[in-house]
């Protein structure tokens, strides 16, 4: 009996430590080591090569070198070792130059998967393995001349949001290297109708920046056969390594770099900055790369300890956690330095913590001020952490140099998201101009904007006039031309052009920064489907066909940002400026909205100017303030030397038009 009862404790002590354990590697994620060195992931010289992970919780870890990026047994097959703070090392002094890698982590007993470090910077097809890459040798000629073009200040930015493979994989783009990186490198390329395509386009556009969606390694693609499936890039894989299938070899490592920082190069040379939109709010899937070293640790839990999922793509990762907020800081810091970008867009970035934001702000401005970040700012669902502490639009104003999607000024021009059918104020729909003149001020202070009829904002939530993006359109839901179709089913196409070029006069001429979707100038259509990650080229892709058809819309919209480049006072940088020289006129139409921006606002060579929106399908008058204005933009043309002088204090204005008035 007293041996059971002996036994009988020892089981109850026993139980009782395993639990303790089982609790201590559950919840305890804060307990674990921190790595305050920089110099994780494959670190080469020809001498020899450092491997460094972070595993906090393995037993042993296993460095396999391989030939190939795929296929093949292993050369050698070496055990890391066991440093401090849960960091696993090796140094082999060999020249393992482009030699391939995985490493493989220990955890609990057992074996998990072999993957690349996920500071992998250079990897074979698939991102299967991990190379080691002389970066210098990826270099293209004169890359460390190479030179971004000047910026003053953020609200001069105009953002053009790309998709490699959308711009030239059509048969009718000229462009040799269709859907590659390489594709925007050319130059000199033309439609069957001799119209100038792709980069040429771009530049001819006038746009200062343009952005990429995801071109970082993403996990939906077989780069093998890159034709055989789209997608976005939405579910990343390697966060810093370029796609592979927009590479000419996706089997070597170092084409993906070099022709990536050659697509770098040739966009500063034409004048054009280069965002990167990255994707640090979850991982395709959760076999990630991060959890085969450190299971759990860089995603946010459920109080019942499932992964949480505010994305809606199955898991949220944990950007307060110290490691993951290390790894978001120097992975945007490499592609800044290595890959001479110059802004960041951050998915869901209302996912993330507003500390780890501004860390990131702050270590991207240490390199260069002139660096853009910006972000949605809100998530696809709940998280289990704070919403006071996240980075969502509420909470732009407590955002370090970091803008945010105005969704309130889009929907407010085109008509809610949630509705498709919903029209908005360039289809007539009253109760739209607060929403819009919320970001015709940059989603700022002004006294003269009333927050409650504001549709999802009821407060100012920018605190200076670049933190707003304002857009009526991106690669999310339907294209401006399909939405405005969609929600107007009995308008002629005239009337729906007249929508169109309405909605973007709007977004570029508003304060803050103007962001415009790539084709929107040729009235880009996907054939009314929304989100089209997974649909064809043959959905995706421009139809530079339409840049002939609607030539007269192209150059509408290149007169109107040339207007805004032009004039300064469309792009005040300061909160202050806005409220001292912007002031709504009070129109007694609920579809019409009238402001003066007055005293040569930011050194602008005009002393006034007005601009009217005729939301209305019918045309209007209105009284306007007394002088000799010149007409400089109607609903066909812009022209800054004048269209016609108006001196009537009363004006007609057309139906669904914008009209901009200035006196010297």
């Amino acid at each position: 009996m007293k041996y059971l009862k002996t036994i009988l404790a020892l089981t109850i002590l026993s139980i009782v430590l395993l639990s303790f354990k089982s609790i201590k590697t559950t919840y305890s994620f804060d307990d674990y080591p921190v790595y305050n060195g920089n110099d994780l992931g494959v670190t080469y010289s020809p001498s020899k090569t450092l491997f460094k992970i972070w595993a906090p919780t393995a037993s042993a870890v296993k460095l396999r070198l391989y030939a190939a990026g795929e296929g093949g047994v292993p050369t050698q097959t070496i055990q890391l070792n066991k440093g401090d703070q849960a960091v696993w090392e090796l140094t082999l002094k060999q020249d393992l130059k482009n030699q391939y890698y995985t490493l493989q982590a220990n955890i609990n007993g057992r074996w998990l998967q072999e993957r690349p470090d996920i500071y992998a910077r250079a990897v074979g097809v698939n991102g299967k393995r991990g190379m080691v890459v002389d970066l210098p040798s990826t270099n293209p000629k004169n890359w460390n001349n190479d030179k971004k073009p000047a910026l003053k200040n953020f609200t001069d930015i105009l953002i053009y949001e790309l998709h490699i493979r959308d711009l030239s994989i059509s048969p009718n783009s000229g462009v040799q290297h269709k859907g590659q990186f390489l594709g925007l490198t050319e130059t000199g390329t033309k439609s069957p109708d001799g119209e100038s395509t792709g980069l040429d386009h771009i530049k001819s556009l006038g746009v200062t920046h343009v952005h990429l969606l995801p071109s970082f390694d993403f996990n939906s693609i077989d780069e093998t056969k890159p034709s055989e499936k789209y997608n976005w890039g939405y579910d990343p894989l390697n966060y810093n390594v370029p796609e592979g299938n927009y590479a000419t070899d996706p089997y070597n490592g170092n084409v993906r770099i070099h022709e990536f920082k050659q697509m770098v190069q040739a966009l500063h040379a034409n004048g054009l900055r280069v965002i990167l939109d990255v994707v640090y709010n979850h991982t395709s899937d959760t076999s990630s790369n991060f959890n085969q070293f450190a299971p759990g640790y860089f995603y946010r839990h459920t109080a019942k300890g499932a992964y949480s999922n505010a994305t809606g793509c199955g898991n949220e990762t944990a950007s307060e956690s110290a490691m993951m907020r290390k790894y978001m800081i120097e992975s945007v810091v490499y592609w800044a330095k290595e890959y001479h970008l110059d802004g960041f867009r951050f998915d869901l970035m209302g996912v993330h913590d507003i500390e780890t934001m501004n860390d990131i702000s702050a270590a991207l401005h240490k390199i260069d001020p002139t660096i853009f970040i910006y972000g949605e700012g809100w998530a696809a669902g709940n998280s289990p952490f704070a919403e006071d502490m996240r980075a969502v639009k509420k909470n732009a104003s407590k955002l370090d140099k970091i803008a945010v999607f105005n969704d309130d000024m889009r929907d407010g021009i085109k008509g809610g998201w949630s509705d498709v059918k919903s029209k908005g104020f360039v289809s007539g729909a009253v109760g739209n101009a607060e929403s819009v003149k919320f970001g015709i001020v940059g989603s700022t202070q002004h006294a003269q904007i009333d927050y409650t009829k504001v549709n999802y904002s009821k407060a100012p939530w920018a605190a200076e006039p670049y933190q707003t993006i304002n857009y009526v359109s991106c690669h999310d839901d339907n294209t401006l031309f399909d939405r405005l179709k969609i929600s107007n089913p009995d308008a002629s196409e005239a009337d729906l052009i007249k929508m169109d070029k309405l909605s973007n006069a709007i977004v570029l001429t508003s304060q803050g920064v103007p962001f415009l979707h790539a084709g929107a100038e040729m009235l880009r259509t996907k054939q009314g489907v929304a989100n089209s990650y997974s649909s064809p080229d043959s959905i995706n892709q421009i139809d530079w066909s339409r840049k002939t058809k609607y030539k007269a819309v192209v150059d509408y919209y290149k007169g109107f940002i040339e207007l805004r480049k032009n004039h300064p006072a469309f792009r005040m940088p300061s909160t202050q400026m806005i409220q001292s020289h912007l002031n709504f006129l009070d129109i007694k139409d609920p579809n019409i909205i009238a402001y003066q921006i007055s005293g040569n606002a930011n050194g602008d060579s005009w002393k006034n100017i007005l601009v009217v929106f005729n939301g209305n399908t019918s045309d209007k008058k209105i009284s306007i303030p007394p002088g000799n204005w010149t007409l400089a933009a109607d609903g066909n043309t812009i022209n800054e030397n004048g269209i016609k002088l108006v001196s009537a204090v009363e004006t007609t204005i057309p139906a669904t038009t914008t009209y901009i008035l200035y006196e010297k």
